[in-house]
């Protein structure tokens, strides 16, 4: 009886320790940018206009001594000059003998990342931080009734996504002229912070049907460098940029007799007028290299530019020019090179681009396109491998072990 007593007195010794353990563990701690907020007073606010970090932590008693000490700290990873009206701090304060205690206060510099500045006891401390993201795998497909902007917003998706989309196809699609039934399917990760979206990390392939064609966008590494490409192996990258900027409208097009609207006269126009507003930055169509860079009675602000395969490109009623662009100067293909105006003979602001190929005026809306360097040799079976795999999720469901998650390991 006595050996019974002892053996049930045990077991019920390791039940109440194990209960005791579980509901330590149940009672978890309150942790916000990496501190314990269940020993503070914890209050979230926003940056007001003409509020500084003097007038915020001066309220807090922070000295003039520790300020300095913290701007210090700060330079390189978040002057304090740099505070943001807006932006969201979070104060933790505790309640001493004789007034409010601040021990940290926490900047909230975008949706994801934060800095801490401590100050425990005589000590000035920063880190800085990243709320956890989690990333979601998403496949959205839209058709467009009026743009590409509208058909994201219509179908609620991520306002980046449009901004990417842009970026991959720009060779590719003129997104101004779209029409009416177009449509895209893509594959993206979006990041979560809580239930929050607070953007789109990488796009996994994309499907764009442009007047009844579908265009493919592939991802691959080549080179140590990730592209986009067609269905064949091609780049969608291509020798000119579709537009130099972007504009509202086309206000007049390539002809050989057009009336100007200034003279009255007919004359040739051996150019594209894209309107859009003052200061909208200007791009250079393609690689190359400054050849002119003038301002003419008629023409305004110029800058021509001297591309490979005897290609040349001018850019006209500029506002001003890009800093450190002069002739000479060697731009890569996207770089700003000036800014739309209406300088010279002009009724309103707008870019007049044009194109020479061995000297002779060429249509730019007709310009033929010559795809960069297409899939090499060695390449094409890895290509293929990614190309079937995300084919397959454009246009159908598939398992999750089919997709492609990464493109290191080919």
């Amino acid at each position: 009886m006595k050996r019974f007593y002892y053996i049930a007195t045990i077991i019920i010794s390791f039940a109440f320790f194990a209960c005791a353990e579980s509901q330590h563990k149940a009672v978890k701690e309150n942790i916000i940018f990496g501190i314990n907020a269940d020993n503070y007073t914890v209050e979230r606010k926003t940056v007001e206009p003409g509020d500084s970090w003097s007038k915020i932590l001066g309220n807090y008693g922070i000295g003039t001594q520790k300020l300095l000490r913290l701007d210090n700290l700060t330079k390189e990873i978040c002057p304090l000059r740099t505070i943001r009206s807006g932006n969201h701090y979070t104060t933790f304060t505790q309640q001493d003998s004789t007034a409010v205690r601040l021990d940290y206060i926490v900047y909230e510099k975008s949706l994801i990342d934060y800095v801490v500045f401590a100050f425990v006891g005589d000590s000035v401390a920063v880190r800085e931080g990243q709320r956890e993201v989690e990333i979601k795998r998403r496949k959205s497909t839209a058709v467009i009734k009026s743009s590409l902007w509208g058909a994201i917003m219509e179908e609620k998706l991520p306002y980046s996504l449009a901004a990417e989309m842009e970026e991959i196809y720009q060779w590719t699609v003129d997104f101004f002229g779209i029409q009416v039934g177009d449509r895209f399917t893509v594959i993206y990760d979006e990041k979560f912070i809580d239930t929050l979206s607070v953007g789109i990390g990488r796009i996994w392939g994309a499907k764009f049907t442009h007047r009844g064609k579908d265009i493919y966008a592939i991802p691959f590494k080549q080179d140590g460098k990730l592209q986009y490409w067609e269905d064949d192996g091609g780049s969608l990258r291509k020798q000119l940029l579709k537009a130099p900027l972007k504009f509202t409208r086309i206000s007049s097009k390539f002809s050989h007799s057009r009336l100007h609207p200034v003279s009255k006269k007919y004359r040739p126009h051996h150019g594209v007028d894209y309107a859009a507003p003052v200061g909208t930055p200007v791009r250079a169509v393609a690689d190359g290299v400054v050849r002119v860079k003038t301002c003419k009675k008629a023409d305004g602000n110029i800058l021509r530019i001297k591309h490979p395969g005897n290609l040349e490109s001018g850019y006209l009623h500029l506002q001003k020019f890009a800093k450190g662009i002069n002739v000479g100067s060697r731009v890569s293909q996207g770089d700003i090179i000036g800014y739309v105006g209406s300088t010279g003979y002009s009724t309103g602001p707008h870019l007049d681009f044009r194109l020479w190929r061995n000297g002779q005026p060429i249509n730019p809306l007709s310009a033929p396109q010559k795809p960069a360097v297409p899939i090499s040799k060695e390449n094409r079976d890895k290509f293929e491998f990614v190309r079937w795999r995300v084919r397959a999720e454009l246009n159908g469901d598939v398992p999750d072990s089919m997709k492609i998650k990464n493109l290191e390991i080919l």
